[in-house]
């Protein structure tokens, strides 16, 4: 049997698979490719990196697109045994500057301004709430 046809075919083979691998890896859909046209504003994340780490975010968007703020709360990072919190407001609306660490995390002032909460808490259970105030 001639295996010389062989030894060309099987590197070709897997050259091709690692072009798509990488191709895909790549191609991953991220926060550019959403409509919403969300914009960080400001951000906290406690110092403590040895017991739970607290993140709190405050995004504006330029659309209330639902589904899109949920996949954009499943994007941002998350410690295990920490909590994620992200606030989206308007982008033409009120929104706070300033973080704090605890239950109430901005002016409670901004509360009707607020149009959805994502939250992922210490044990990765998710939560995404539309005007939670």
């Amino acid at each position: 049997m001639n295996k010389k046809p062989l030894v060309y075919i099987i590197p070709i083979g897997v050259l091709i698979l690692v072009f798509f691998m990488v191709k895909d890896v790549f191609d991953q859909p991220g926060v550019e490719d959403m409509k919403a046209g969300f914009k960080e504003i400001v951000k906290y994340r406690n110092a403590n990196n040895t017991g739970p780490v607290q993140r709190i975010y405050v995004i504006t968007v330029k659309d209330s697109v639902w589904n899109e703020m949920q996949d954009y709360g499943n994007l941002m990072p998350h410690t295990k045994y920490g909590n994620t919190k992200v606030y989206f407001f308007m982008q033409n609306g009120n929104f706070p500057n300033t973080l704090q660490p605890g239950e109430v995390n901005f002016d409670p002032a901004f509360n009707k301004t607020c149009i959805a909460l994502y939250e992922k808490s210490a044990m990765s259970q998710v939560a995404f709430n539309k005007h939670p105030y």
